[in-house]
Protein backbone atom coordinates (compact mmCIF):
# COMPACT_ATOMS: atom_id res chain seq x y z
CA UNK A 1 0.00 0.00 0.00
CA UNK A 2 1.33 3.32 -0.97
CA UNK A 3 1.55 6.52 1.27
CA UNK A 4 -1.02 7.99 -0.81
CA UNK A 5 -3.46 4.76 -0.23
CA UNK A 6 -3.25 5.00 3.24
CA UNK A 7 -4.90 9.12 3.49
CA UNK A 8 -8.44 7.66 3.11
CA UNK A 9 -7.53 5.12 5.51
CA UNK A 10 -6.14 7.81 8.26
CA UNK A 11 -9.66 10.29 7.09
CA UNK A 12 -11.43 7.39 8.18
CA UNK A 13 -10.01 6.79 11.21
CA UNK A 14 -9.42 10.65 12.42
CA UNK A 15 -13.54 11.13 12.15
CA UNK A 16 -14.63 8.34 13.90
CA UNK A 17 -16.15 10.91 16.49
CA UNK A 18 -17.52 7.81 19.20
CA UNK A 19 -13.74 7.82 19.84
CA UNK A 20 -11.75 9.67 21.95
CA UNK A 21 -8.77 11.83 20.19
CA UNK A 22 -6.04 9.44 22.04
CA UNK A 23 -7.91 6.35 20.59
CA UNK A 24 -8.10 7.87 17.22
CA UNK A 25 -4.23 8.82 17.42
CA UNK A 26 -2.98 5.77 18.26
CA UNK A 27 -5.07 4.09 15.79
CA UNK A 28 -3.38 6.16 13.09
CA UNK A 29 0.36 5.38 14.80
CA UNK A 30 -0.78 1.49 14.51
CA UNK A 31 -1.97 2.16 10.54
CA UNK A 32 1.13 3.76 9.63
CA UNK A 33 3.84 1.63 11.83
CA UNK A 34 1.85 -1.58 9.98
CA UNK A 35 1.40 -0.76 6.29
CA UNK A 36 4.82 0.91 5.87
CA UNK A 37 7.85 -1.18 5.94
CA UNK A 38 10.31 1.10 7.33
CA UNK A 39 7.79 2.56 10.11
CA UNK A 40 9.04 1.02 13.06
CA UNK A 41 8.12 3.19 15.93
CA UNK A 42 5.02 6.15 15.43
CA UNK A 43 3.97 8.46 18.01
CA UNK A 44 3.13 11.65 18.75
CA UNK A 45 4.85 14.50 21.22
CA UNK A 46 2.81 17.48 22.23
CA UNK A 47 4.01 20.21 24.24
CA UNK A 48 3.46 19.50 27.90
CA UNK A 49 1.15 22.65 29.26
CA UNK A 50 3.29 25.66 29.75
CA UNK A 51 6.58 24.05 30.01
CA UNK A 52 8.98 24.23 27.33
CA UNK A 53 8.80 20.37 26.83
CA UNK A 54 7.10 17.78 25.22
CA UNK A 55 5.31 14.54 26.45
CA UNK A 56 5.06 11.70 24.71
CA UNK A 57 1.09 11.02 23.57
CA UNK A 58 -0.05 7.46 21.81
CA UNK A 59 2.42 5.71 20.31
CA UNK A 60 3.04 2.16 18.67
CA UNK A 61 6.67 0.33 18.67
CA UNK A 62 8.85 -0.68 21.38
CA UNK A 63 8.45 0.86 24.97
CA UNK A 64 10.56 4.59 25.40
CA UNK A 65 12.27 6.16 28.76
CA UNK A 66 11.88 9.46 26.68
CA UNK A 67 8.33 10.14 28.02
CA UNK A 68 9.75 14.09 28.78
CA UNK A 69 11.97 15.63 25.78
CA UNK A 70 13.00 19.40 27.03
CA UNK A 71 12.48 21.58 23.90
CA UNK A 72 15.65 21.66 21.88
CA UNK A 73 16.70 18.22 23.40
CA UNK A 74 16.99 15.60 20.75
CA UNK A 75 15.11 16.07 16.98
CA UNK A 76 11.71 16.40 18.70
CA UNK A 77 13.12 18.70 20.99
CA UNK A 78 14.51 20.71 17.67
CA UNK A 79 11.36 20.88 15.98
CA UNK A 80 9.55 22.23 18.97
CA UNK A 81 11.66 25.31 18.70
CA UNK A 82 12.38 25.26 14.80
CA UNK A 83 8.56 24.83 13.93
CA UNK A 84 9.90 22.84 10.97
CA UNK A 85 10.11 19.12 9.53
CA UNK A 86 13.60 17.56 10.45
CA UNK A 87 14.26 14.35 8.34
CA UNK A 88 17.89 12.51 9.59
CA UNK A 89 18.81 9.81 7.31
CA UNK A 90 21.55 8.49 9.51
CA UNK A 91 21.51 9.14 13.32
CA UNK A 92 24.28 8.01 14.13
CA UNK A 93 25.66 11.34 12.14
CA UNK A 94 23.43 13.27 14.81
CA UNK A 95 25.19 15.21 17.53
CA UNK A 96 22.05 16.07 19.03
CA UNK A 97 20.50 12.62 18.68
CA UNK A 98 18.12 10.57 21.86
CA UNK A 99 19.10 6.89 20.83
CA UNK A 100 15.86 5.20 21.86
CA UNK A 101 16.95 2.15 20.53
CA UNK A 102 19.95 0.66 19.07
CA UNK A 103 18.25 -0.42 15.89
CA UNK A 104 17.21 2.40 14.97
CA UNK A 105 19.21 4.24 11.94
CA UNK A 106 16.78 7.12 10.67
CA UNK A 107 14.36 9.54 12.06
CA UNK A 108 11.42 11.84 10.66
CA UNK A 109 9.96 14.44 12.92
CA UNK A 110 7.07 16.70 11.33
CA UNK A 111 5.39 19.36 13.62
CA UNK A 112 1.50 19.70 14.03
CA UNK A 113 0.10 23.25 14.04
CA UNK A 114 -3.07 24.45 15.41
CA UNK A 115 -3.73 27.86 14.67
CA UNK A 116 -0.02 28.71 14.26
CA UNK A 117 1.10 27.33 17.01
CA UNK A 118 3.30 24.44 17.07
CA UNK A 119 1.28 22.23 19.67
CA UNK A 120 3.03 18.93 18.51
CA UNK A 121 4.68 16.63 16.45
CA UNK A 122 4.43 12.88 14.80
CA UNK A 123 7.67 11.68 15.49
CA UNK A 124 8.79 7.94 13.27
CA UNK A 125 12.04 6.13 13.73
CA UNK A 126 13.25 3.33 11.06
CA UNK A 127 15.23 0.82 11.31
CA UNK A 128 16.89 1.04 7.89
CA UNK A 129 19.10 3.71 7.09
CA UNK A 130 17.98 6.40 4.67
CA UNK A 131 14.25 5.59 4.09
CA UNK A 132 12.18 8.52 3.98
CA UNK A 133 11.47 10.93 0.98
CA UNK A 134 10.07 14.14 0.07
CA UNK A 135 6.71 11.62 -0.38
CA UNK A 136 7.15 10.19 3.24
CA UNK A 137 7.06 14.44 4.35
CA UNK A 138 4.19 15.45 2.68
CA UNK A 139 2.16 12.08 3.62
CA UNK A 140 2.94 13.49 7.56
CA UNK A 141 2.35 16.64 6.96
CA UNK A 142 -1.01 15.39 5.81
CA UNK A 143 -1.22 13.36 8.92
CA UNK A 144 -0.34 16.02 11.05
CA UNK A 145 -3.05 18.20 9.12
CA UNK A 146 -5.58 15.74 10.44
CA UNK A 147 -4.74 15.01 13.85
CA UNK A 148 -4.33 18.70 14.10
CA UNK A 149 -8.64 18.78 13.23
CA UNK A 150 -9.21 17.02 16.58
CA UNK A 151 -7.14 18.52 18.46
Amino acid sequence: MTLQELKPAVTAIVEQTEKTVNQRLLEVCALLEHRVPYYNWVGFYFKNGDKNELKLGPYVGEPTDHVIIPFGKGICGQVAISNKNFVVPDVSAQDNYIACSITVKAEIVVPIFVNNQNIGQIDIDSNTADPFTDMDERFLEFVCKKAASIL
